[in-house]
């Protein structure tokens, strides 16, 4: 009986360690490490994998941090650092992708969770975010986005949240870094 149910545990850790894909970050405060989840979020996991796998995020950098402090004209606050191309168009950019709310991959903006920065739904694209502490005003109906949609997570820190932190706590004007944070390889592991 014991063994039968220890053969069980396996098979099913098994199964769910498969449903994983690893991503590392090796920035210049130091490692991130993410796990992604295709099969809850397929189609937003494709994308960032395409930009990982295909080189294209070459120039990744953290350049946007938002912490309680920093937002005076928003009356829902939240907390998480945002990188990926920048702001501004990027060559190596590729079309923006349809959007997965959390209502239905069921990927809650917890902390740590890794999100697509977009405007409006179907716009996002290169731009990723990470949660820090629990943020549920971004999942599907929470009110930071008018549109309801929230955000399209599709993953979650596996270790480096401590870079996470120092990441937000660098100076910035605002909400943007006054030194963007540079990544320098972002890979599959």
């Amino acid at each position: 009986m014991k063994k039968t149910i220890l053969l069980i545990f396996i098979i099913i850790y098994s199964c769910n360690r498969n449903d994983i894909v690893g991503v590392a970050f090796n920035t210049e405060l130091g490692p991130i490490t993410i796990d992604l989840f295709p099969q809850k979020a397929p189609i937003t996991v494709k994308n960032f994998l395409r930009y990982v796998d295909n080189g294209l995020y070459s120039d990744f950098h953290f350049y946007r941090v938002v912490h309680l402090e920093n937002q005076d004209n928003n009356s829902i606050k939240i907390e998480v650092i945002q990188g990926g191309l920048g702001f501004e168009k990027h060559p190596n950019e590729l079309p923006s992708i349809l959007h997965e709310a959390t209502k239905e991959t069921q990927i809650k903006h917890l902390n740590g969770t890794i999100s697509m920065a977009r405007n409006k739904p179907g716009s996002a694209s290169s731009e990723i975010f990470i949660c820090i502490n629990d943020q549920p005003e971004l999942d599907y109906n929470g009110k930071r986005n008018p549109d309801g949609q929230g955000f399209a997570a599709f993953g979650r820190v596996r270790s480096g949240m401590e870079v996470v932190k120092m990441i937000q706590h660098q100076p910035s004007i605002e909400q943007i870094l006054i030194k963007t944070i540079k990544v320098n390889s972002i890979k599959r592991i």
